[in-house]
């Protein structure tokens, strides 16, 4: 078996195929048929004709949480934070929700303690590092719950490659249609092409629909540092497979059906379950060229990052190879990349 190194995921991509807002209408994106060895050009409303009666998709029904934070130090100096994840529980006094972990962007790091006046006229109060005394975040305690902060204070955590500030239309259409549970940072992008009009068309083609959690984390976009893949440690995510999902999966299995997963979030969440045999968790699972899949058969799923995680994800499902040529052709025919880009749909490489 090929090993392959970080260096193996690069491509040069023009910087004007970096998609800065959506398309018009959701469904009105291009979708890339890389189904076959020759893809095809398709606009995404045309995804219900690709599937089949029996198949069952899975969305991942996180909801995108406001979760940008500005503020100051006592001294004035400015403080940006990036919630990555609100705690469970209650910090004693009844409120709950308070405590959250977060990416901390200041250009002197304040000591434990430190009450930091919050843009909106609350505070957040630095209780330590997070998830141990070296980790990279930090834990704050607010001083109202979290969730209704953010979303009367919060702005939209835009990816780092879209360039403009966060507006009403981010706000709506930087989120699923059918955005449920809150608690990502990061959109889980394929879904974002759906609209009530598509769903109703799958439904009426017989597609089967269900849903995982998986609370995308701003480590969705870390780079790769390392040139031997091994050596790379995945950030870790919240994920849930509730129990009427399992259901529908040991039926697909049952009528024939596949399983269609929408995005390499409810991928890393189904293969994530399969592997451990629990239903909810965190996850570091990283999947490369290798890797053996155990549920998911079709995949849909945006243009990616060179050298990112994700690459890797798309290249262990597809084949790296033909991911590689997908990729060619989509620079070639101006496809739009990452986040509010186009997507593709690829087949499970039976190798």
């Amino acid at each position: 078996m090929q090993r392959y190194r970080l260096s193996d995921f690069d491509f040069a991509l023009p910087e004007e195929l970096i998609a800065q807002h959506p398309a018009r209408e959701r469904s009105a994106s291009r979708l890339l048929d890389g189904t076959r060895i020759t893809p095809i050009d398709r606009v995404f409303r045309e995804l219900p004709a690709l599937l089949r009666e029996g198949d069952l998709v899975v969305f991942n029904d996180t909801r995108v949480m406001k979760a940008r934070l500005f503020g100051c130090k006592p001294s004035g100096g400015k403080v940006e934070l990036l919630v990555e994840r609100v705690l469970d529980g209650t910090t004693g006094d009844g409120a709950a929700h308070r405590e959250v972990v977060a990416h901390m962007k200041v250009s002197k790091k304040p000591a434990v303690g430190t009450v930091l006046q919050m843009a909106g006229g609350f505070t957040a109060t630095l209780s330590g590092r997070w998830p141990d005394a070296h980790g990279a975040l930090f834990r704050f305690t607010l001083s109202d719950d979290a969730y209704a902060l953010m979303r009367r204070h919060g702005h939209v955590p835009l990816p780092p490659y879209i360039t403009h500030a966060d507006t009403e239309e981010d706000e709506r259409r930087y989120q699923t249609v059918f955005a449920k549970n809150p608690g990502a940072v990061a959109a889980p992008t394929a879904a974002l092409h759906f609209d009530e009009a598509l769903l109703a068309q799958l439904d009426a083609r017989g597609v089967r629909r269900a849903s995982v959690t998986l609370h995308v984390g701003a480590g969705t976009f870390q780079p790769v540092k390392t040139e031997d893949l091994a050596e790379h440690r995945m950030h870790s995510e919240w994920y849930d497979v509730p129990q009427s999902t399992q259901d529908a999966l040991v039926e697909v299995r049952q009528r024939g059906g596949r399983v269609v997963a929408i995005g390499t979030t409810s991928v890393r969440t189904l293969e994530s379950w399969a592997l451990t045999k629990q239903a909810r968790g965190d996850t570091a699972i990283f999947i490369t060229p290798g890797f053996r899949f155990q549920v998911v058969d079709l995949l849909l799923t945006n243009f990616h990052l060179p050298r990112s995680t994700l690459m890797m994800l798309v290249s262990a499902f597809a084949g790296y190879d033909h991911v590689m040529r997908l990729y060619r052709h989509a620079i070639a025919t101006q496809y739009r990349f990452f986040s509010y880009g186009d997507a593709m749909l690829l087949a499970r490489n039976p190798s």
